[in-house]
């Protein structure tokens, strides 16, 4: 028991982890894991893991890179409860756009010349996990209040 809580300490000391992520990881260490969920009760007593605060670090730090759909898929992965996904999400999500406009400015720069390069610039921006609104928006120039010949509305 004693290596397994130290090889969680170190885990943990490195970044946070959510219970299942951890849990998953320490299930190769050791040969009974049923002592597991006890260690793991143990870390949220003394406020070592916690998947709140997982959740917002982590939304925190790929929310620079990625949307919000992006966001949710990977915190569901690393079995986060939806309603803590859904307030973590809810610090960034008025950032989003901000977010996609200035990925697609740093990739692309301009607007694009032809249905081919748009459809180029739409990919990126939904491979990255933007929302479809916040997508047409920037590729469209929407805070220029200006549409191209481009423009689906």
């Amino acid at each position: 028991m004693v290596s397994l809580r130290n090889k969680a300490l170190q885990m943990l000391g490195r970044r946070d982890h959510s219970r299942a992520e951890l849990e998953q990881k320490l299930k190769a260490h050791t040969e009974t894991p049923d002592e597991i969920p006890a260690l793991l009760d143990d870390f949220e007593a003394r406020g070592w893991l916690s998947d709140s605060r997982f959740a917002e670090q982590w939304t925190h730090y790929r929310s620079q890179r990625y949307g919000l759909g992006k966001l949710k898929q990977e915190l569901r992965q690393r079995g986060v409860a939806s309603e803590i996904i859904d307030a973590s999400i809810e610090a960034v999500a008025e950032n989003e756009e901000s977010t996609a406009r200035r990925l697609w400015q740093k990739k692309f720069g301009q607007s694009p010349a032809d249905a081919k390069e748009r459809a180029k610039q739409l990919r990126f921006l939904a491979s990255r996990g933007f929302s479809t609104s916040v997508i047409y928006r920037v590729v469209n120039g929407a805070d220029d209040d200006t549409f191209d010949e481009f423009d689906c509305d």
